[in-house]
Order: C-alpha cells, then structure tokens, then sequence
C-alpha cells in the first residue's frame, strides 16, 4: 500500500493537491481552534462588519499556511510537513496568549470585539511575524 502511494505522490501534480488538500483541511481545524479560544463569534463579527476581526483572522490565517509553507519546504512527506506545522501552530497559538497576557491595560479579545483597528493591526502583524520565526524553526 505503501509504494502505491509513493508512486502516486512521486507525480508532482498529484503530491501537489494532497499537500493542498492537507493544508486547506489543517487550516480549517486550526481555525476552529482559535475560534475556540476568541471570546467572541469571529465569523458573527465578520458578517457584521467587524474590519479588526477581519484583520486578526486575516493574520492568523497567513501565520498558519505560512508555517505550513515552512513544512513543506523542509520535509519530504505530508505526515512529517502536518506534524511540524502542527507544532507550529501550538506556537502560534502560545503566541497569541503571551500577546493577551503582556498587554495588561486592556483585553486584545474585549478590544478586537469593539472593532478597535489599532489592535486589530497589531495582532495581525503579530501573526505574521510570529509565523516567520516560528517557520524558520521548523525542520
């Protein structure tokens, strides 16, 4: 079974969309879990028009597929390259609670909900840059 699915994935095209297909369910799972940890509804507040919502998804999502860029690059297998972007996204995520708990003065979540930009901004960039160490990092 095995070599089947070695022969199938040595085809650049097939090893292509199972890296895709990977990511893009991967993303979907890693969503919900900050989805999990936000205090607020982050798909309600889109609809409703929330721009720092937006924005912090926005980042999270660019963070998470670009840790899954960094995995990719750097292992050989779908299993190895979901693994090590799995890491990184739990170091995404312990990212986003240090930002919570060094910013004393105010709630980033309370803030975010309020549609306060500036905050949004800055959790967004916070995504970002978090995912380029964080990837750089990754084996």
């Amino acid at each position: 079974m095995n070599e089947e699915v070695d022969v199938l994935l040595s085809n650049p095209f097939l090893e292509t969309l199972a890296f895709f297909s990977v990511a893009v369910l991967a993303l979907v799972v890693f969503l919900a879990i900050f989805e999990f940890v936000t205090k607020y509804n982050d798909w309600e507040e889109i609809k409703n028009g929330n721009v720092s919502v937006a924005m912090a998804i926005g980042g999270k999502i660019f963070g998470i597929c670009n840790i899954f860029r960094f995995a990719i690059m750097n292992n050989d297998s779908i299993l190895h390259s979901l693994i090590w972007a799995s890491i990184g996204f739990v170091l995404l995520l312990i990212a986003y609670f240090i930002f919570e708990f060094l910013t004393p003065v105010f709630k980033i979540d309370a803030e975010i909900q309020k549609d306060n930009r500036a905050v949004g901004l800055l959790a967004m960039i916070i995504s970002i840059s978090m995912s380029y160490v964080i990837g750089a990092s990754v084996v």
